[in-house]
């Protein structure tokens, strides 16, 4: 019988952060998958939410360090978080996406600003509400899938301010409950990769890349 690795974390309420991560990526897409790497005392939670061009990260501090490396599936991940023990059981591995074998870089990241939180979150609602009002306003006729994922694109392609960072790792941050609370949130780079870093988790998307596949059906 396989003994499945169990991750403790260090802090409270990480299990609970873990699940709630967890369950809103599964509602964009239910065969999911997460790719988890630790070293030391830190765990690294990745994924890439359906219908967006971008990686989601949670990383946390572990009770005890631990050395993994592997992919499974989001589903059984959830199945394993226990909230009381504020651990999680890691399931057994699964092929993995192509995105899954290019993760940006652990280290090297710089800090090029800080947004309030309470912004992001009205750029990231102006924009959806931007997407639905025009996507009403075409008439059914027009209303094709390929119409509403050029709107998208224009829409969620945009960059933040007079930032880098493209409006679609706002979208994913907002989808994925990255941007609740209040203070400020920090942008970072490391060569081609841009990172929005907030207290829930970061969403990391490589500059000056076309996007496709966006969603068009804004939260």
């Amino acid at each position: 019988m396989t003994v499945r690795q169990r991750l403790v974390f260090a802090d409270p309420k990480e299990a609970a952060g873990l699940e709630a991560f967890l369950r809103r990526l599964l509602r964009w897409e239910k065969a999911a998958a997460v790719r988890i790497q630790s070293g030391g005392g830190v765990v690294g939670f990745f994924a890439k939410p359906a219908r967006f061009e971008v990686l989601a990260v949670r990383t946390a501090r572990l009770l005890e360090p631990a050395d993994t490396d592997v992919t499974v599936s989001a589903g059984e991940l959830l199945e394993g978080v226990d909230e009381s023990a504020e651990a999680v059981t890691v399931p057994e591995a699964v092929t993995g996406p192509p995105w899954a074998g290019m993760l940006p870089p652990r280290g090297g990241w710089e800090p090029f600003g800080e947004v309030p939180a309470d912004a992001v979150r009205a750029v990231a609602a102006a924009a959806v509400g931007e997407f639905r009002e025009r996507a009403e306003q075409l008439g059914q006729p027009e209303r094709t899938r390929e119409k509403l994922d050029a709107l998208a694109e224009e829409i969620w392609s945009r960059p933040l301010g007079r930032t880098q960072l493209p409006l679609r790792a706002v979208h994913a941050a907002h989808a994925l409950g990255f941007l609740a609370g209040e203070g400020t949130l920090k942008l970072l780079r490391t060569g081609s990769w841009l990172r929005l870093r907030t207290p829930s988790g970061s969403v990391v998307v490589r500059g000056g890349e076309t996007n496709t596949g966006l969603s068009v059906t804004p939260v």
